[in-house]
């Protein structure tokens, strides 16, 4: 059974090497996603080139998303190293103190507005909510506030409040240069950390197709805002990413499942591509198998229906990453198998409302396919649009999306249950170019004789959007064995 859960791994320096490389690759990841948070820019160029090189020699396709850092709010540094606060003791938070000049007193903070956006009784959370502040009044620029919850705090640690409600916007002045480093490297996907709403991914849009990019944008999902504001940042992505950490540390640990489900389930119903993250096999770090939570937190986003499950730590900085990658591969495909016991309804299906043709040819066809038994789709895309509107129904056909556009191959790594191949036919003539199509699955074992194979193509080649037929076809018959 071939994996339809698409997997992401994150680049550092557990992956720089040409062999880490090779062997990540090898071991399946679909994706990879480049931190800009981290490295520079010659690093990431280098990082890119690196990837695409390994996966010619392995003959696979591998998609690049660069993920911005982001307006992560953060404590300065301090003077002489962490601090220990302990319950109870008083401890304040300032954007006028010195950036190194931070003490068991208090420190300095990045963001300016911090005073502002705060009041009485709001609780802060620093180091993703390992140490807990709570506000007891302004003054001036100065938050004087009280621990209530001990821990060591050390430098550029992140700041959440309970509850959401910081107003800086999404871009910050390095996010805009880094635009214009994930058009240069034609990056597959762009996503953007802590939007609050629509118009944030709509400016990084305008930003990356400005600087001559032609990605799509992820919208991360880690504020409280954008909880509140779903639907309107699901219509303006191509794609949203569960990310846990921030998320969590915003709405509270105990709100996060709960979450994480509302989300996949709107995702499904709003055509729009699916990415958990954050901590899915975090022991691997570590260690050479994960653990039965991090195996059943997997199975069950799978199981949710989400599009890709993505790695971090693990691969970037971790001991093990294609290990780690091949554990996660393991637990997807074990997942898939039971996907008819809990696969999200059709609601495509059951309440039609198509407003392109193209996506009414690609939702009947999985209709088609499933009542039929055909053996694979084959699907024929100059810009991926027909195979990700196919991805948004449960299937477990496979789907090949057959395209001689190399960015369209790479676009549809992300979607689940969809497998990019080459295809450029020698003719044009309809009839033998299906003749073509069936030919390359059955040249690579997806197709056999006796098996059926739905075609979905338009009828003027070159065409974005153009896919205007379906047709069902015998393996043997076609190719007139």
């Amino acid at each position: 059974m071939s994996r339809q859960t698409k997997i992401v791994a994150t680049l550092g320096p557990a992956t720089t090497s040409p062999e880490a490389m090779r062997a990540i690759v090898e071991a399946g990841v679909d994706l990879v996603r480049m931190n800009l948070s981290h490295g520079d820019h010659d690093e990431h160029r280098q990082r890119a080139e690196a990837l695409r090189q390994a996966a010619r020699e392995a003959g696979r396709v591998v998609g690049i998303l660069c993920d911005l850092q982001g307006p992560k709010i953060r404590i300065e540094r301090f003077a002489s190293g962490p601090v220990e606060l302990e319950e109870g003791q008083p401890f304040f938070l300032d954007p006028g103190l010195e950036g190194d000049a931070g003490t068991a007193e208090g420190v300095g903070v990045a963001y300016t507005g911090l005073p502002e956006d705060v009041q009485a009784g709001d609780l802060l959370l620093l180091a993703d909510g390992l140490v807990q502040l709570r506000v007891e009044r302004i003054e001036g620029t100065r938050i004087h506030t009280t621990v209530v919850t001990a821990g060591v705090l050390s430098d550029r640690k992140g700041i959440n409040r309970l509850g959401g409600g910081l107003s800086v916007r999404a871009l910050t002045d390095k996010d805009r240069r880094d635009i214009k480093l994930a058009a240069e490297l034609e990056a597959d996907y762009l996503a953007v950390s802590f939007p609050r709403d629509g118009a944030d991914l709509d400016e990084a849009r305008d930003l990356l197709h400005a600087a001559g990019g032609h990605g799509g944008v992820v919208a991360k999902i880690e504020r409280h805002e954008a909880v509140n504001a779903l639907a309107e940042i699901m219509d303006a992505a191509d794609a949203v990413m569960i990310a846990r950490g921030d998320l969590a540390v915003e709405i509270g640990d105990a709100q996060l499942p709960g979450v994480q489900k509302r989300i996949m389930r709107m995702a499904r119903e709003r055509d729009c591509v699916v990415i958990t993250a954050t901590q899915m096999m975090q022991s691997m770090v570590d260690n050479p198998m994960p653990t039965r939570a991090e195996v059943l937190d997997v199975a069950n986003a799978v199981l949710d229906g989400t599009d890709a499950v993505m790695l971090s730590e693990e691969t970037a900085v971790g001991h093990y990453p294609a290990e780690t990658i091949e554990a996660m591969a393991r637990v997807c495909v074990g997942a898939e198998s039971y996907a008819d016991e809990s696969r999200p309804a059709n609601h495509a299906l059951r309440d039609p409302h198509f407003s392109r043709v193209d996506e009414a040819i690609a939702k009947t066809a999985i209709a088609t396919a499933n009542s039929l038994g055909v053996a694979a789709i084959a699907a024929m895309t100059e810009s991926g649009a027909t195979t990700m509107w196919m991805s948004r129904i449960g299937t477990d056909i496979p789907i090949y999306a057959l395209s001689e556009q190399p960015r369209t191959r790479t676009r549809v790594t992300l979607y689940r249950g969809v497998h990019p191949i080459s295809f450029d036919p020698t003719q044009r003539e309809h009839e033998a170019v299906n003749r073509e199509a069936v030919e390359e699955l059955k040249r690579r074992g997806a197709v056999q004789d006796e098996d059926f194979v739905l075609i979905t193509k338009g009828d003027l080649a070159g065409v974005r959007g153009g896919t205007n037929a379906m047709k069902v076809v015998k393996v043997s018959e076609i190719l007139g064995d």
